[in-house]
């Protein structure tokens, strides 16, 4: 990604850092913002600047400030994880938004950009995401962006709750990459004008 951060029409992505834990911590710390998270919700900014440091400490990982263009206010987190260049996959994760932010266009244009970096700047030839059965919300999102089903790992994880979830797994390949980027393009423009 280049030094300049890529930028829509609604948000740009820059390189996370723990100076962001402030401006994060009311979204990581709703709990229906949290809801569906894997990792224990912060509670407290300590624990959020504790979060964004083990984020940034895994090499696998890139981890990116959704930043709002209209006031530059950062809204939301995402990440490329279990990144593997030498395979060319990675997945996208750890994503979260205000929920003032919900409906909008920032979550599609942040995949936008993310999915743009990970084809276009790294070369990757996968992209993966996964979601908890439970989360409806998250598996409409999935297929409104035209990401491809791939099936489901059962009893894959244990949720914050001590009870066990299901991943659904979806994806989108390379050569998928440009008809996905004009759904996309078209999603946000929609999202945009709203």
């Amino acid at each position: 990604m280049s030094n300049d951060s890529p930028s829509g029409r609604a948000v740009r992505l820059v390189p996370l850092s723990v100076d962001h834990a402030e401006e994060l911590f009311p979204s990581a710390s709703d709990p229906e913002v949290w809801r569906w998270m894997p990792r224990p919700r912060p509670d407290s900014l300590a624990e959020t600047r504790e979060m964004i440091s083990q984020m940034l400490a895994d090499r696998a990982r890139r981890c990116f400030a959704v930043q709002r263009l209209t006031d530059e206010a950062v809204v939301g987190s995402t990440s490329l994880y279990e990144l593997d260049l030498a395979e060319g996959r990675a997945e996208i994760g750890a994503t979260w938004f205000d929920r003032a932010c919900w409906g909008g266009p920032y979550n599609a244009e942040s995949k936008l950009l993310l999915l743009a970096h990970a084809f276009d700047d790294l070369g990757l030839a996968r992209i993966a995401l996964r979601t908890d059965n439970l989360n409806v919300r998250s598996q409409q999102a999935m297929t409104r962006l035209g990401l491809v089903y791939e099936g489901t790992l059962r009893s894959h994880m244990t949720r914050q709750d001590g009870t066990r979830r299901d991943s659904l797994y979806y994806s989108v390949l390379v050569d998928e990459w440009p008809s996905l980027r004009e759904k996309l393009i078209a999603r946000v423009a929609a999202k945009a004008a709203a």
